[in-house]
């Protein structure tokens, strides 16, 4: 588990969650994460995943769930980033299915939520992209998992790609970053199919790295300037 996150201020039980994982060139991957923000790699190569789940129980510490407002579907697009020596996560984009959880994170978190139409019906996942004068896209798969859970071995890429507690965005000049903690992640192989992905607006190549997770419970901390 990630240290104990004392300030935290939400939280969530994430579900269904899909990690889609590809290989991506250094180069490729420089011109898009902004600096100074480093790429974190593995074995020389950099990382972007497609990562579609569901949110429930979100609510802020100490307050009650909220009608409406406790239960929504995700989609983030992501890469891997080091700062000051601190490795965590940084979100090309967050697609939600909730308008007020797309504004409130915009405004609280400066992340580049979306709004989109989303579903989730236990095997196949949907979402397209519904946000004012934003790029158009789209994700459908089927997916599910394969195998029985297991928690990734520290060094390996499956503990590299996954056991992160840090995101990061840069803002104005000025880079921030705000913490999470949950337990580790109970993965699972998995198998999907993939009928459409425009999630990531570039060319990727082979088959990705696929693994699964039933369901964790989360904590979230403030963003801060670092």
């Amino acid at each position: 588990m990630a240290t104990e996150l004392s300030g935290w201020v939400m939280r969530q039980t994430w579900t269904d969650l899909l990690f889609a994982h590809w290989p991506v060139s250094v180069s490729t991957m420089r011109a898009l994460v902004p600096e100074p923000l480093e790429l974190d790699t593995f074995d020389g190569s950099a990382w972007i995943a497609v990562v579609p789940f569901g949110m429930s129980g979100i609510r802020g510490r100490g307050l009650p769930l909220l009608p409406g407002l406790s239960r929504t579907l995700e989609l983030n697009v992501r890469t891997y980033v080091r700062y000051k020596g601190r490795g965590g996560v940084y979100f090309f984009s967050l697609d939600a299915a909730s308008r007020v959880i797309v504004r409130g994170a915009r405004i609280t978190y400066r992340l580049p939520y979306y709004d989109a139409r989303m579903s989730w019906d236990g095997s196949r996942y949907e979402s397209v992209r519904m946000h004012k004068n934003a790029a158009k896209a789209e994700f459908r798969a089927e997916y599910k998992p394969t195998g029985p859970v297991f928690n990734a071995v520290p060094n390996s890429l499956e503990h590299f790609l996954t056991e992160r507690y840090s995101l990061f965005t840069a803002y104005s000049g000025k880079v921030y970053r705000g913490d999470i903690q949950h337990e580790p992640w109970p993965l699972q192989p998995a198998a999907a199919l993939v009928e459409t992905n425009t999630m990531t607006g570039m060319e990727l190549s082979g088959t990705p790295l696929l693994h699964f997770a039933r369901t964790i419970d989360v904590r979230i901390g403030r963003i801060h300037r670092v």
